[in-house]
């Protein structure tokens, strides 16, 4: 395997049965109090209850996500918590990837900085960014050819289709993004797509246009999507292709001495499931 290749440590965990990507949203209201560390360090808190739920549960995801709000929110100790808690997955779990959801996008010269932060300062192995800018705003990201760079595409909130589901030159945007990231920015082979479980049908629509190019799912779990409608829309031509996120239903899955154990449980439990719909499929 390539350590550092984000698609070949994709496709090592795929061959494994493994479609799940853990969202470590790690809200630091709702870790439970006996996790909390002394001197009232939250960044401290956050290392300790991710660390716990990757050491459970790395055998069994294809990916870890963090979303930066979850850390940007607590200042200087909430982006320490960001970088150990990638540093420690490392450790971990080496051939597990670690996905930076930023969402990021801006002009060139900005974005160089946003790259360092993310695969430099940070060591995440992919990151989501906006296409709003167009590819030649993103060619710092895209240039980076062992790192995944995960375009937004059709959205899992409610109010996704406002510019989303315009359409342009007769078809919504939201496949013009897709066949766009599939035909012109994917030259290094390191792009994939968000669409979200809530939208099964643009969900195969988009997997129609792209072929086999990973999509990170999102919206299992709290958000309300259904896991046998997004494997027969988001599967590709060998079953694979899959990045399913389940951030809160897994992490926050109890408040007692056996959250840990309930993460890796709800992961399984996801994880069977997921493989019980490609197998009848």
């Amino acid at each position: 395997m390539d350590v550092g290749n984000f698609r070949a440590m994709l496709e090592v965990q795929w061959a494994k049965g493994n479609f799940v990507c853990v969202g470590l949203d790690s809200e630091f209201a709702k870790i439970p109090d006996f996790v909390h560390q002394g001197g009232n360090s939250k960044g401290a808190t956050i290392i300790a209850f991710n660390r716990a739920i990757v050491e459970v549960t790395e055998d069994i995801v294809c990916a870890y996500k963090l979303n930066s709000a979850f850390y940007e929110a607590h200042g200087d100790e909430g982006i320490v918590a960001l970088q150990q808690t990638i540093a420690h997955i490392h450790a971990i779990a080496p051939s597990v990837p670690v996905i930076l959801d930023a969402k990021r996008g801006d002009i060139g010269t900005t974005n160089a900085g946003y790259v360092e932060a993310a695969f430099g300062f940070l060591r995440a192995d992919a990151i989501t960014v906006s296409p709003y800018l167009g590819a030649e705003a993103l060619r710092p990201f895209l240039e980076r050819a062992e790192k995944g760079i995960i375009v937004l595409c059709r959205t899992s909130n409610p109010g996704a289709g406002e510019f989303q589901d315009l359409l342009v030159s007769g078809e919504p945007l939201y496949r013009l993004v897709a066949r766009c990231v599939a035909s012109e920015w994917n030259k290094n082979g390191n792009c994939a797509l968000v669409v979200g479980a809530t939208y099964p049908d643009e969900l195969r629509e988009v997997r129609e246009l792209i072929g086999d190019m990973p999509i990170l799912i999102p919206g299992i779990g709290a958000q309300g999507g259904d896991v046998k409608a997004v494997v027969s829309a988001g599967q590709d031509s060998r079953g694979h292709g899959m990045i399913i996120n389940s951030s809160r239903r897994i992490i926050f899955a109890s408040r007692g001495p056996d959250f840990a154990e309930s993460a890796r449980q709800e992961t399984e439990k996801l994880r069977d499931i997921i493989n019980q719909c490609r197998e009848n499929i």
